[in-house]
């Protein structure tokens, strides 16, 4: 595809997919992540060519106008929008597919040292929201979504929503998905999470117990009272009968 041509899809597509685009003048003018897109354009080509240095050299001066930087042997498909842009981040080897929306802050790095590929592949239609990181040779499918300040470090499956750090998947093809195992988020701090789960549990099980003794013990006291009212009244009782019985009592009408 022709450069101008590219440029006239890309405009469209933000003006289509952008609220704030008020006019395709002020997308081709205001629109940084854009013009970092038509500048990797060129000098992908060049890298391509083996122009390497003068590549890089552009990138540079590209990341120091936009703030986006793209390493120029990326390889990225058509109507990528990079909205704000200030921050972006797109390594040598990571592969981008058609209609990606990437925010402010992304960063589509690799880990460790190694050669080959070593950046993420994202499919069609991913959108990755703003300060997410996606690390690695991982692949996210199509339709993926990436919440604000993820890091991923897996592969993503088709359309699905990841968040959290590391991230994890909270809705798989319009559903919810709950997390019931802490392993499933691939925390380091898992195995600590369900220590303490179960010694809540524990405590909860003990705090239990000990308020079914103390009701039963609170019942007993408010028993012993009537136990001990009943008693008196049957050595009250006892005493009365045994004093009328005696022939030495006092009886009406006798002197003393």
């Amino acid at each position: 595809m022709k450069l101008l041509q590219s440029i006239r899809e890309d405009v469209q597509s933000v003006s289509e997919r952008d609220p704030a685009a008020a006019s395709r003048a002020m997308v081709l003018l205001c629109y940084p992540g854009l013009h970092a897109v038509w500048s990797y354009r060129i000098y992908h080509r060049l890298w391509c060519k083996g122009w390497k240095l003068l590549a890089r050299l552009l990138s540079q001066g590209t990341r120091f106008c936009t703030g986006v930087e793209i390493h120029p042997g990326a390889q990225i498909g058509r109507r990528l929008f990079i909205d704000h842009g200030m921050g972006v981040v797109i390594g040598e080897t990571a592969v981008l597919g058609d209609d990606i929306t990437l925010y402010q802050g992304v960063t589509l790095g690799g880990t460790g040292h190694g050669e080959g590929k070593r950046h993420p592949t994202l499919r069609n239609r991913v959108y990755v929201g703003n300060n997410a990181n996606i690390l690695g040779n991982i692949i996210l499918g199509e339709n993926a979504r990436v919440g604000a300040g993820s890091v991923v470090l897996r592969d993503v499956p088709p359309d699905s929503t990841v968040v959290g750090v590391p991230a994890h998947i909270v809705y798989q093809a319009g559903k919810r998905v709950l997390v019931t195992d802490p392993h499933e988020i691939h925390d380091p701090l898992s195995d600590v999470i369900i220590a303490l789960a179960d010694e809540v549990k524990r405590l909860a099980a003990r705090i239990e117990q000990l308020d079914r003794l103390d009701g039963a013990q609170q019942q007993d006291t408010r028993q012993e009272p009537a136990s001990a009212l009943t008693v008196e009244k049957e050595e009250s009782a006892q005493y009365r009968s045994e004093q009328l019985a005696r022939i030495d009592t006092v009886t009406m009408g006798e002197g003393i």
